[in-house]
């Protein structure tokens, strides 16, 4: 092979270097034909610089060169191109590299416009030529790249997939990667960052690889090269110190990691325990509920059963008075029996979402509380908006809308707030429903109003809560039905607002 000649690699594709004798770090220009936009790649150093000149004149001009590509800014690739400017004498030549790099070359006093790759979606479109350039960073520079021309297949490498060979071979033998593999131990920093750069090319259809030194690579030996170059130690990989640190830190990680997911599993048990303790907590709100409701029609038909009971005594209870007592003591059974469903319906969990109006829901909580708020001389004002749907746990929302009742209620009653009043607003708009349920007593104080929402937290005496109710209603909105639930000071008092996700009716 005459290597005083320019060879043609690909189609339009050349190398224009120069042999050097004895010298096993060759380096490699190469010139793509593009008439007068023609593109010159990493043009070497003054050593090759009278070589190059020759050849790209044998096959074209140098005064066609209009664009400069440099891989990277190490002199054995950019220190001649001052000179190489002069003879090309073009004031539209263009230096194509990468931002980061440009600071560095300009010390060669370059005195061309710089196409910075980063800049343009890191592809050069010129005439028929298309060329893709894929960021290699820190394979050796930061701002190192490399480029692709996809007619003909072609990777131009840079440093990536050079050698050092004692007895240089224009095209790579069965033996290449291990004349490549003290160039990368050495010039690569790291194995990580060299198998990033080498996950991007092998996504490339690759017939030839034309590396700035070393041998060309042709396309049967490309997949197997690449495979055996992922395994190299390199850069930091090979201070047996480092490799030891890096073993000693991923042992460290994978502990971290197991004590993780133990701390997860930890913290599953505990929310577990929370719910328990908060469902404990509501059954026997829920028993002293359904006490509340019933002891007034119990001592109803308790006296009715006194008297009735006088009367036959004393044989003056007639039939029609009988009638009319027992049909009020059984309208009073009903109630009594209507108050469990209401509080079984209440208490027992769903098994799966489903689309549910929340203006029925909110009524039904209203069924559970107005005795206790009647009781209270509580006012309540309900202000809804029809066909307002859902998709959620039907019976978890309606706890979370008792929840918040009953703190209101606590509030307004531990306040002794004058003409205390709770005003619910349902509304929706295109995306969600949201249920805000306002009271005026006062509001939450600053130092505790990002912490209601925390389990235990209460400003209540212990007899009056567990400071849960509030934490398991956050976790069912947010956590169980993809909601938020959110609170802040208004006017005259708190108000939390229940935000979920439109469904249809």
């Amino acid at each position: 092979m005459d290597f005083t000649q320019a060879i043609e690699i690909a189609k339009n594709i050349y190398w224009v270097g120069m042999y050097l004798q004895n010298d096993p770090f060759q380096c490699h220009p190469y010139f793509i034909k593009n008439g007068n936009a023609s593109v010159l790649v990493d043009p070497g150093s003054m050593l090759e610089f009278d070589a190059v000149v020759k050849k790209i004149n044998t096959i074209s001009s140098m005064q066609n060169v209009k664009y400069i590509i440099l891989h990277h800014q190490d002199p054995d690739l950019a220190a001649s191109v001052p000179e190489m400017e002069k003879l090309i004498d073009r004031n539209d030549l263009q230096i194509i590299t990468h931002s980061r790099m440009v600071p560095l070359v300009k010390h060669y006093l370059i005195q061309s416009d710089y196409y910075e790759i980063d800049k343009h979606q890191h592809k050069l479109q010129c005439d028929n030529l298309h060329l893709e350039f894929l960021t290699t960073p820190y394979c050796h520079s930061p701002g190192a790249f490399v480029t692709y021309e996809p007619q003909t297949k072609t990777l131009l490498s840079g440093d990536i997939f050079g050698g050092i060979e004692e007895s240089w071979e224009f095209f790579a033998g069965d033996d290449y990667f291990e004349k490549a593999k003290q160039f990368h131990a050495e010039y690569m920093p790291s194995r990580d960052i060299f198998n990033y750069a080498l996950s991007k090319i092998e996504t490339l259809e690759i017939d030839l690889i034309a590396p700035q030194h070393g041998s060309i690579i042709k396309k049967e030996q490309i997949m197997p090269l690449i495979e055996q170059m992922k395994a190299l130690e390199c850069g930091l990989y090979v201070e047996k110190e480092y490799r030891d640190e890096l073993l000693y830190t991923i042992e460290a990680l994978k502990q971290k990691d197991m004590a993780l997911i133990a701390s997860l599993e930890q913290l599953k048990e505990k929310e577990e325990f929370l719910f328990q303790k908060a469902k404990m907590a509501d059954m026997g709100e829920m028993i002293g509920n359904i006490a509340h409701q019933w002891r007034q029609p119990l001592a109803i038909n308790n006296t009715i059963i006194s008297i009735l009971k006088e009367k036959s005594q004393r044989e003056i209870l007639d039939d029609t008075e009988l009638m009319t007592k027992l049909k009020e003591m059984e309208n009073n059974i009903q109630y009594m029996s209507r108050t469990i469903d209401d509080f079984m319906r209440f208490y027992h969990p769903a098994k799966k979402k489903t689309n549910f109006c929340v203006c029925d829901v909110v009524e039904h909580a209203l069924t559970i509380m107005r005795p206790m708020l009647n009781k209270a001389g509580i006012d309540i004002c309900f202000q809804n908006c029809d066909d307002a749907y859902i998709n959620g746990y039907m019976n978890e929302y309606t706890q979370v809308v008792v929840s918040i009742l009953t703190n209101a209620k606590d509030v307004l009653i531990h306040r002794k707030t004058k003409n205390a009043t709770i005003d619910m607003v349902l509304s929706q708009d295109n995306k969600n429903v949201v249920l805000t349920i306002s009271d005026n007593a006062g509001g939450i104080k600053k130092e505790h109003i990002h912490r209601v929402f925390d389990p235990y937290f209460t400003t209540k005496h212990k007899s009056m809560g567990t400071g849960l109710g509030l934490y398991i209603s956050k976790m069912i909105i947010e956590k169980n039905m993809g909601g938020t639930l959110n609170v802040q000071n208004i006017k005259e008092g708190a108000a939390f607002s229940i935000t979920m996700e439109k469904a249809d009716g």
